[in-house]
């Protein structure tokens, strides 16, 4: 992981404007932001904190993608989020200096924006809309959770499959003329730990979707659904 502290220095613009947590405050708002900012970069496959540690502040993705996991029992990961550029972790762990209850690592080049969790606290202070967004989101992920937990619980691997195909298509997908093409480095290990089942399983799985014309898979990160409808009747 390297550090650099100058924000101005960023490549890929302010990160600020990248965040809907930060949509609709003024310049001098964000520039007020700014100024509070760390970048940090990490290399693909490196750990940013792990469950158990003590999280500094908010980790803004201004580039790449992380998977926030956690271990089951039986030792076994389970992904619970995958986020891109303008989402964030560690929201939950700033209202309360608590330990990380999850762990987040990189699954691509990855270049965060911290800003610290004591500086953070006044932005909750002197921003309502702030502290309104952020409220939207611990919502969303919650409800997201549930479904996750509630798939697992109830559902068959085919409609696991599907759901989560639907998922990573709304988030990650490109629309093509009569497809969806979802671009994203996940292993098929990743993928059978966000739906817990064997990496065999969802190979399988997978393999049988392509043959009756519902995806397409080109090589190991590229799948296109043919027909969102025809995935939906698996669900």
């Amino acid at each position: 992981m390297k550090s650099v502290c100058n924000c101005e220095s960023c490549l890929h613009g302010r990160c600020t404007s990248k965040v809907p947590l930060f949509a609709g405050l003024d310049s001098k708002e964000q520039s007020r932001i700014t100024e509070l900012i760390n970048r940090r970069s990490y290399s693909k496959g490196e750990m940013i904190f792990l469950q158990g540690d003590i999280i500094e502040g908010l980790y803004i993705i201004n580039q790449g993608k992380i998977k926030v996991f956690k271990y089951t029992r039986e030792g076994k990961e389970q992904i619970l989020y995958i986020l891109s550029v303008g989402d964030f972790v560690g929201e939950l762990c700033l209202i309360k200096a608590e330990e990380a209850n999850y762990n987040v690592e990189t699954i691509e080049d990855v270049e965060i924006c911290l800003i610290r969790r004591n500086d953070f606290l006044q932005l909750l202070d002197s921003s309502h809309s702030i502290s309104i967004k952020l409220l939207e989101n611990v919502g969303s992920r919650l409800l997201k959770l549930e479904k996750l937990v509630q798939s697992l619980g109830t559902k068959e691997v085919e409609s696991r499959i599907a759901q989560m195909l639907l998922d990573l298509s709304k988030e990650f997908g490109h629309e093509r003329e009569n497809s969806v093409e979802i671009n994203i480095p996940l292993t098929r290990e990743d993928m059978a730990n966000f739906i817990g089942v064997t990496r065999e399983t969802i190979s399988r799985k997978l393999s049988l979707l392509q043959d009756h014309g519902v995806i397409t898979l080109v090589g190991s990160k590229t799948i296109i659904i043919n027909s969102i409808e025809t995935l939906k009747d698996y669900i």
